[in-house]
């Protein structure tokens, strides 16, 4: 359904690093770069089958965040998703809602984590056993 998702940085340093740290446990490589021809700096993180960017934004004004927005990547062990929470919160993110762990819902257990991102972007690490 999705071909990419992206979402704006105000530090496209700051994001690198803490992007290179969170997605590297999933085996994400090093993201291409693009630079449009006005500056703006782009980076896209391109693995299995999926693309997950983050830009300065190209209209000039400052990122912001999207209330109520969150961006679930899937983990292949609960123990994936341990690592890539305690990844995001080493390069910068913060530690956001419960730990993470074993959750039971209406749609059966699952392994959550969230972290928010150096420019305050919601982001999940999600494990559905079975």
């Amino acid at each position: 359904m999705f071909n990419h998702i992206m979402v704006g940085t105000n530090d496209i340093e700051k994001a690198k690093a803490f992007y290179d740290a969170l997605l590297g446990t999933l085996g994400a490589g090093e993201p291409m770069k693009n630079v449009t021809d006005s500056g703006v700096t782009r980076l896209f993180y391109i693995h299995d089958g999926g693309t997950f960017s983050v830009s300065e934004p190209i209209d000039g004004q400052p990122a912001t965040v999207a209330n109520g927005a969150t961006i679930g990547f899937k983990c292949a062990s609960a123990e994936q998703v341990k690592a890539f929470h305690d990844a995001g919160v080493a390069a910068g993110g913060t530690s956001v809602e419960d730990p993470p762990g074993l959750r039971e819902s209406n749609m059966g257990p699952m392994h959550l984590a969230y972290v928010r991102d150096p420019d305050g972007n919601k982001i999940c690490a999600i494990h559905r056993p079975g």
